[in-house]
């Protein structure tokens, strides 16, 4: 991701006490369809989590039954140790932030923040300091007697933001509310929200379908398919040790090849694939079968794959982790090229590398395309 430069949000003294939140068994169906499939979760007290996969992957309705807009068919949901799978939306501790910012387009942005406190029976009193800290947290004082329609993206995103935090909520839930910005804004927004996080020490649940988004922010990130859970981890345990062909393939891009083991040793697993002999020094825990013959894929990471130039006639079949090919496309991505192989196996593969490595970029030359031995990963079929 790009960096970009923004102010640090004001300095504001946490106003509630960060949530704990736990999920047991949670399980929701929409007529034969299984949204969310008995799925468990702890996040801690002032964790910034993000719930992260594909469209249907269940993450908005797990999202949805914490904050009291759906119910579970089964399962318990306790937020700092109090259950509330039964309470409804404004009786949890808990707000949430929408995709749509859902303001009041008639009331000034004073107006919409303070909406929550009016609701609650909040003095006037300690009204408007309420709402003046919350405002001041989001950078958004000065438009205090601005309606909506006068805002751009990113600053109702502010205001929406600051209408949640003002009710000092212990968890904050956060649907996809940047998906409408466009990049630059986006990058912005994010960097922006983690520093808030950061400083009021609130818990954050956030979800989106943008890998970018969630492993930049989050403390957590937990990939969820088909109503579950497939894997949690920190953003680098994730990306770099995968635990499945699934997380793998959604968390960034990778040079996939289908084969079957040939051998073990003490140290790893080497795979034979369309005529490719690839060694893993790293094969996935728990997801290896003990067997020479059983049938897996090896996956390796873009900025893993070396590619130098190679002679016309350059043999790798006894080369491990090695593949022959010709230079077939070259993308400019600012501080990085990437490049597309077609081998003489007939496969394509990826890759991204700094400009300083000074890779080769003439269409069609020979090039040869390798990678270390803790590079590949390996899952089942």
């Amino acid at each position: 991701m790009s960096t970009v430069d923004v102010a640090a949000p004001a300095k504001t003294a946490p106003s509630s006490v960060a949530g704990s939140v736990e999920l047991r068994s949670l399980t929701k169906t929409y007529a034969s369809a299984v949204a969310v499939d008995d799925l468990s979760l702890d996040v801690r007290p002032g964790e910034f989590l993000s719930l992260l996969g594909p469209s249907g992957c269940g993450k908005t309705t797990t999202l949805r039954m914490i904050g009291g807009f759906e119910f579970p068919d089964d399962g318990s949901i306790q937020i700092s140790g109090q259950n509330v799978e039964n309470l409804p939306p404004h009786k949890r501790p808990v707000n949430t932030v929408f995709q749509a910012y859902a303001l009041f387009p008639h009331m000034k942005v004073a107006d919409n923040v303070a909406y929550g406190l009016r609701r609650s029976g909040v003095p006037k009193s300690d009204m408007a300091d309420r709402v003046s800290r919350a405002l001041d947290m989001v950078r958004m004082t000065a438009f205090a007697d601005r309606k909506p329609a006068q805002l751009s993206g990113g600053q109702q995103q502010r205001v929406a933001l600051a209408r949640a935090l003002v009710n000092r909520p212990a968890v904050l839930l956060l649907d996809e509310p940047m998906s409408a910005l466009d990049r630059k804004l986006r990058e912005e927004m994010q960097v922006e929200l983690k520093l808030l996080q950061h400083e009021l020490g609130t818990t954050f649940i956030f979800v989106t379908h943008d890998q970018e988004e969630a492993l930049s922010m989050s403390d957590r990130v937990a990939v969820m398919k088909d109503g579950r859970i497939e894997q949690i981890g920190t953003a680098s345990g994730v990306y770099d040790a995968p635990e499945s062909a699934f997380v793998a393939g959604f968390i960034g891009r990778q040079n996939s090849f289908a084969g079957t083991i040939t051998s073990f040793d003490g140290d790893g697993v080497t795979v034979r694939t369309n005529g490719l002999s690839l060694y893993s020094s790293r094969p996935t825990k728990g997801d290896v079968p003990a067997a020479s013959g059983a049938d897996v894929s090896a996956a390796v990471r873009p900025e893993s794959v070396v590619v130098t130039a190679a002679e016309p006639e350059s043999r790798t079949d006894t080369a491990v982790n090695t593949v022959a090919g010709t230079l077939l496309g070259v993308s400019e991505l600012g501080h990085s090229l990437q490049l597309v192989v077609h081998t003489r196996e007939d496969d394509q593969v990826l890759a991204r590398l700094p400009r300083a490595a000074n890779p080769p970029t003439e269409l069609g030359s020979p090039v040869l395309c390798s990678w270390s031995a803790d590079a590949v990963r390996i899952f089942t079929s």
